[in-house]
């Protein structure tokens, strides 16, 4: 295991350009050209969304631990850009995803268990033999080449908390965020400390109303603290964060409120221009951030359910 990101396998291996994952996307379609017309599918970002509540919702059933399930969302982006999902039953696939991830991050749950709560969710598509599961977990390793250890934002959330004058609903409000980020290609295209630093960021930008992602507004809620971000990240690659707006005064508790949140924001970006952090790569993760959550108003759970279990039906990989 390499305790260090930059030496990691995850560094040299598993950290892609846009380009270069939509290459290797568009490569696995053409050469699955029949498939694709026979089974249309949602654009990946829309089946990531329903691969993300059908793991969450096995993990809730297990009281597997957040790490545990963000290693298991990252197995399942690496496998799915290196295997069509029309010949595999997803379901196997988050399934054994979950068993793995729970080995690797020392939370091993029994074979049997994940099973049996994987067949309450998905009966018609999980049997009762394990051996499914150990013939899919050898499947998983090998396209990973056995590149199993993921380094996760968390750890670069919590040991900046201090440093840059977090408070309790920051840090809650930007771990929420870097769950959701998951859902996104951020963890093939960004290194953890970035993923992080734009969840603190947008943390402190969003309104504390904002509505949940996956909820009606949930796209014009998170855009309208999008120009905050930016201004933020600008002011940053000047060189501080004077250029923000100064906080209100007054003696309303809410206006003192902003009044702190403002002064959190600026030192971010005081912090940022001292730093020696990638602000380009911080710009491009904040957008795509912010264009996950405006297109979850486009995400129909049940068409993609139905598109998903057509294929897995049709073609019998529910056997």
């Amino acid at each position: 295991m390499s305790a260090n990101y930059w030496e990691s396998t995850q560094r040299r291996h598993w950290l892609f350009t846009k380009d270069q994952l939509s290459t290797l996307r568009q490569k696995l379609d053409d050469d699955n050209a029949d498939l694709v017309r026979m089974f249309p599918l949602p654009q990946p970002r829309l089946l990531s969304i329903y691969f993300n509540q059908q793991l969450v919702r096995l993990a809730k059933r297990l009281s597997i631990r957040q790490q545990a399930m963000a290693t298991a969302q990252v197995y399942l982006k690496r496998f799915y850009i290196k295997v069509p999902i029309r010949s595999t039953n997803p379901y196997l696939v988050i399934t054994t995803a979950v068993y793995l991830a729970c080995k690797i991050e020392e939370a091993p749950q029994h074979i049997r268990l994940i099973v049996t709560e994987a067949r309450q969710l998905w009966q018609e598509y999980i049997g009762l033999d394990t051996s499914k599961i150990g013939e899919c977990e050898f499947y998983l390793i090998s396209e990973m080449s056995s590149q199993l250890i993921i380094h996760q934002p968390y750890r670069s959330l919590t040991s900046l908390r201090a440093e840059l004058l977090l408070v309790d609903e920051d840090v809650q409000l930007a771990r929420s965020i870097i769950n959701d980020s998951f859902i996104s290609d951020l963890p093939l295209t960004c290194a953890p400390h970035i993923i992080a630093l734009v969840s603190i960021l947008l943390a402190l930008v969003l309104r504390p109303s904002s509505t949940a992602p996956g909820q009606p507004g949930a796209g014009s809620s998170a855009a309208a603290g999008l120009a905050a971000a930016q201004a933020a990240l600008s002011q940053a690659a000047r060189g501080g964060g004077h250029g923000l707006p100064d906080p209100p005064s007054g003696p309303d508790s809410k206006e003192k409120q902003h009044e702190a949140r403002i002064s959190r924001v600026q030192h971010f970006a005081a912090w940022l221009a001292e730093s020696n952090v990638d602000i380009a790569a911080m710009v491009d993760a904040t957008q795509e951030m912010i264009s996950l959550y405006e297109i979850y108003e486009l995400f129909n759970e049940k068409l993609t359910r139905e598109q998903i279990n057509r294929f897995v039906k049709a073609r019998g990989l529910d056997k």
